[in-house]
């Protein structure tokens, strides 16, 4: 087995903000049908409810801060991206929206209550300094939740899409290299590391999504337009490259198509802890 490639910090973060502020219209649009549907649970898991006060990082277009809101919540949400700040702050005073990096939270100890990371963990170059700056603003007795995808085999888009690169493409291709895509997917990894931080009682859970789509030509479309790591794999591959992932990718997810569209499997993993 091929070792980690080491991540160099500042490369893999300059990579990801550039791939948001390029995405963040077209994440909205493809992704948020799915991925808001993961934020019912994280804010039950987090005990979100009225007066709680909240922190969102990595809150993109918004989707789990705006839910909060409706919930009676103090929301912060903070977003390194400022096009996802934009969309964000879009059409609604009742949050407070900030641009901020996940891993120096620009916010005193014990300031919140509850943190979530809506599937913010994947896009950062150290996950385990978002977990302390995490723990470190949480009150005592406050919990921190967030989401990743569930493995390729199980979030079956990424497993076609990653699959179809390995075999018609270069994987290898010239990303800056980041911790691995599913490290969290793995339940005991996603636990170590949150008692590594100081959390207590980590409890891991797997969210059923179905990710509601058009047409095949979407997904892939999707994951073109609408993400960062993904993206920059797919537009660094020759022109004929390209043409035959995208060619193996429709073909594959054409076998998921009902009613004159397309249903995905996409589950989460939740994983949450408390402050002691």
């Amino acid at each position: 087995m091929a070792a980690t490639p080491p991540v160099d910090p500042i490369a893999f973060h300059a990579f990801e903000l550039a791939g948001w502020e390029q995405a963040a219209n077209p994440y909205a649009d493809y992704w948020g049908k799915l991925t808001g549907q993961s934020a019912e649970p994280l804010l039950d898991a987090i005990g979100v409810g009225p007066g709680v006060y909240m922190l969102d990082v990595a809150t993109g277009p918004g989707f789990v801060a705006r839910i909060a809101a409706r919930r009676g919540a103090h929301v912060t949400a903070l977003d390194f991206s400022s096009a996802m700040v934009a969309l964000a702050r879009q059409g609604t005073n009742a949050l407070n929206v900030v641009a901020a990096d996940a891993e120096a939270l620009p916010f005193g100890d014990a300031t919140f209550e509850a943190v979530a990371m809506n599937y913010g963990m994947l896009h950062l170059a150290r996950p385990e300094q978002a977990m302390r700056e995490a723990f470190r603003v949480l009150q005592s007795g406050g919990r921190f939740g967030f989401t990743v995808w569930a493995p390729p085999d199980e979030a079956v888009t990424f497993g076609i899409v990653l699959g179809a690169i390995q075999r018609l493409g270069d994987p290898n291709v010239a990303v800056p290299p980041g911790p691995p895509f599913f490290r969290y997917s793995d339940p005991s990894t996603s636990r170590q590391e949150l008692e590594a931080a100081g959390f207590a009682r980590p409890e891991l859970r797997q969210v059923p999504q179905t990710w509601r789509l058009d047409n095949a030509a979407a997904a892939f479309d999707a994951m073109y337009q609408g993400t960062a790591r993904t993206a920059g794999l797919l537009r660094r591959q020759t022109a004929e490259e390209l043409q035959a992932i995208r060619a193996a990718i429709i073909d594959q997810l054409e076998s998921f198509s009902v009613d004159g569209g397309i249903e995905l499997p996409m589950p989460a993993v939740l994983a949450f802890a408390t402050k002691p």
